[in-house]
């Protein structure tokens, strides 16, 4: 498989903030946010992978500015590092005022897609490579942030041994 750069994989989502899409404070309720993040993350795997993807983790999600009723929210995310069968996917949100062309990141995150065949298996996907200063930087640090994912699964795994699928009150004596 060829290796491709990331730019390949850009994709670029903007929509308006409606009534509909905000709760009782006027701003973008966190799960519609973290919806378009992993809408714009698939898409920009797929275009890579040029296969189905699914999702198979994300990392944290820092709200870092609010994102008004009225605002525009405009999602860029492209693929920063491979593996054989995952790609890391950067995700920047940005709100931007259209009244007053104020502009602030609201959100950045990193998702694991993971290509998949027919029958949702994980296959390979070519590699990635970095261009400019930015995607060097996401691109550089990669290693680090799976070493986490595969240990924060791990974690999460054990918890979920550990806490099983009873109910808590029905261990209670």
């Amino acid at each position: 498989m060829k290796a491709k750069p990331c730019i390949e994989s850009l994709t670029i989502k903007t929509s308006h903030v409606l009534p509909p899409d905000t709760n009782s404070h006027g701003t973008l309720f966190g799960g519609k946010l973290m919806a378009y993040i992993d809408d714009v993350a698939a898409i920009a795997a797929a275009r890579h992978a040029r296969m189905p993807v699914v999702t198979a983790s994300t990392d944290s999600v820092d709200f870092l500015n609010p994102v008004y009723e009225g605002d525009t929210i405009c999602l860029e995310a492209f693929v920063t590092f491979t593996h054989k069968t995952s790609m890391e996917v950067f995700v920047k949100a940005i709100t931007e005022n259209l009244l007053s062309s104020k502009r602030k990141v609201c959100a950045t995150a990193f998702l694991t897609m993971v290509a998949v065949d027919e029958e949702k298996k994980p296959v390979p996907v070519p590699q990635v490579f970095p261009e400019t200063e930015e995607e060097e930087w996401l691109h550089s640090g990669a290693k680090k942030r799976a070493e986490y994912r595969r240990q924060r699964r791990h974690d999460s795994k054990e918890m979920a041994e550990k806490f099983g699928t009873d109910l808590p009150w029905s261990k209670r004596k």
